[in-house]
């Protein structure tokens, strides 16, 4: 009896190798990662904080009947440079609005920058509309007719000569500007080399619009605040690659250019009121404009990260309604009571009242704001640090 011979396995061929991975193109950014920097959460409370300072400390006389440097005297050499709070917004600008408008398209970048600035804002508009036109209170009011308020709520009511309803949309407006800038290289992908040779263009313009004066050009480029974006873009392209001689020259060139545009900024307020009810000397505004360039330095090279508080994403978030609605809170509180509280007790519990608001209207209008909007324009959920 013969066996059947078995019939033998064929083994199957070894699956080919997988191809190699492309070899990363030299400086091209790493993917985004997902935690959020929260020392720029705590940078935006600072600039915040310094701004409220300046207003209720150093600026507004209306408020106490008086120079509020002269009832302020002890710290009037630090609280008239909160006006410089203003210039670290633009410079964090810089670096969080490159950072949420890489890798997304045009339509995305809208609805994130949409729905990041509209709620808390058309929330201010209207209470100030109610606040001028239906109490007492003076403080802040300019002269604006009712379809002046209606305008303000585009946010473009400086386009159309309109005067802005709060005293600081004048710089919403020139954020606005840099959206739209920056929105060229949205639209034809960003990538390291666009970025870098955007912000050589914007600097060669800037320079262009100083020498040639043209009122429309300069419009555009803004040459006063266009240092501070500039170079908070490099500092976020520090961040993402890691540091260059070209990126480290686009923040000192952005630095040189910083330090003019503050001393002129300062020193109109100098020449108006004089020296010593703004004492704000030359010396001063070079240290504090050096201060804030190292604080973001101190971000965009990770010296900072091990700032981990989890609230701080909160007193993040709070600053953008605290920026806009605490100059009218002053305005509320401080004239009524400067005759019975002591000044630096009434500042103290304006303060405070200001934060409080700040926080409820975050909590009940600007954070549900932002999610009805990005649902109604198809966004998707906000990338850290927006």
């Amino acid at each position: 009896m013969t066996s059947v011979p078995t019939r033998r396995r064929r083994r199957r061929p070894a699956p080919p190798p997988p191809p190699p991975a492309p070899a990363r193109i030299r400086d091209e950014p790493p993917a985004r990662g997902g935690s959020r920097l929260v020392e720029l959460d705590l940078l935006r409370f600072i600039a915040a904080f310094a701004v409220m300072a300046f207003h209720y400390m150093a600026a507004s006389r209306s408020l106490w009947g008086e120079y509020p440097t002269e009832v302020f005297a002890p710290v009037n050499r630090v609280t008239t440079l909160g006006i410089l709070g203003v210039e670290l917004f633009f410079l964090i600008s810089g670096f969080v609005i490159l950072m949420s408008a890489w890798g997304r398209s045009i339509g995305k970048f809208a609805v994130s920058r949409i729905s990041r600035l509209y709620p808390a804002y058309w929330f201010t508009v209207a209470a100030l509309y109610v606040l001028y036109n239906y109490t007492d209170v003076t403080g802040f009011k300019g002269d604006l007719h009712p379809i002046h308020y209606l305008i303000n709520l585009s946010m473009f009511q400086e386009a159309f000569g309109v005067l802005h309803a709060g005293g600081v949309f004048w710089s919403l407006w020139v954020e606005l500007k840099f959206y739209f800038l920056i929105s060229i290289i949205v639209v034809i992908g960003i990538n390291l080399r666009r970025a870098m040779a955007f912000m050589w263009v914007w600097l060669v313009l800037v320079v262009a619009a100083e020498y040639l004066q043209n009122d429309l050009l300069t419009e555009i480029v803004m040459p006063r605040q266009a240092p501070y974006f500039v170079a908070g873009m490099a500092f976020y392209l520090i961040h993402r690659v890691g540091p260059s001689v070209t990126r480290w020259g686009f923040v000192l060139v952005g630095y040189a250019f910083a330090v003019y545009s503050a001393l002129e900024r300062v020193q109109s307020r100098v020449d108006a009121i004089g020296l010593k009810r703004f004492p704000a000397p030359p010396e001063a505004v070079i240290v504090a404009i050096t201060l804030i360039f190292l604080l973001m330095a101190a971000v965009a090279l990770g010296w900072l990260s091990w700032i981990k508080w989890a609230p701080l994403t909160t007193v993040g978030a709070l600053t953008y309604p605290l920026y806009l609605l605490h100059q009218n809170v002053s305005a509320v509180i401080i004239p009524g009571l400067r005759d019975t509280l002591n000044p630096w007790l009434l500042t103290g519990l304006t303060m405070a009242a200001s934060i409080v608001l700040a926080y409820l209207v975050y909590k009940l209008i600007d954070r549900p704001g932002q999610r009805l909007l990005r649902r109604i324009l198809g966004g998707r959920r906000p990338i850290r640090n927006e």
